[in-house]
């Protein structure tokens, strides 16, 4: 069992580390540039080749302009289809551009960084033919209104193709998520455990095509996983 003592205790042990790796620098620029320059590269390793076979699925049908709320470091470029013409990147972490540029490289694909903020999309309407997000709706503040966002930016019948962690289907689990999320949001970047990932994408505008859950590698509380693929209405 995952309580919230063994979660703080975690949440602590993280802290614990992050600040002997900078020394005497202040709280909130520690906090600062963990969330910036630390957090994505743990993320980096945490969702490293152990989830290829996940992000394989998740962007094989992409075509054409694809839009990328939550870029990182760049994991999914290499299983783009040769289909794909263009990528259109949005992340507030900017090092996870440094983390990406050999797997831009070599995957040769065109990435354009366009903007910071998923919830404010500098595009115009109509302007992609998909839009791709994996373990990203998790940390957006307002993540209605990114949604919105994303609807509003793809072309007629376009589809967002995802794969995100949220809310567990099992009672116990997802009580257990809504006591752990306020102290996991502070160590993990903002990421909410408790999010109910397919009702969030319908009220967007959406028409669930596919839609898998299973669970990953890890506890309920967090692996929960939802996957799959929904058309702009």
């Amino acid at each position: 069992m995952y309580g919230v003592e063994q979660i703080r205790a975690y949440c602590r042990a993280i802290g614990r580390h992050v600040g002997r790796a900078m020394g005497s620098v202040t709280y909130v620029v520690r906090m600062g540039f963990y969330a910036d320059q630390v957090l994505p590269r743990v993320i980096d390793v945490a969702l490293g080749s152990r989830t290829d076979p996940i992000r394989a699925r998740v962007t094989a049908d992409l075509s054409g302009d694809v839009l990328e709320v939550g870029f990182g470091s760049g994991r999914n470029v290499q299983h783009l289809p040769s289909a794909v013409n263009r990528l259109i990147a949005v992340d507030p972490a900017t090092v996870g551009r440094r983390l990406a540029a050999r797997r831009i490289a070599a995957r040769g694909v065109p990435v354009e960084f366009v903007g910071l903020d998923g919830q404010s999309l500098p595009l115009d309407d109509s302007s992609v033919d998909h839009v791709l997000v994996t373990w990203t709706l998790c940390t957006i503040p307002d993540v209605d209104r990114a949604l919105r966002e994303m609807r509003r930016v793809l072309r007629p019948g376009g589809a967002l193709h995802f794969v995100e962690h949220g809310k567990s289907p099992i009672p116990a689990s997802a009580r257990r998520q809504d006591r752990i999320t306020p102290v996991w949001r502070r160590v993990m970047g903002g990421c909410h455990l408790n999010r109910n990932i397919p009702d969030l994408i319908e009220s967007a505008g959406f028409d669930m095509q596919r839609l898998d859950s299973f669970r990953d590698n890890g506890p309920e509380f967090v692996a929960r996983l939802y996957e799959g693929v929904a058309i702009s209405r």
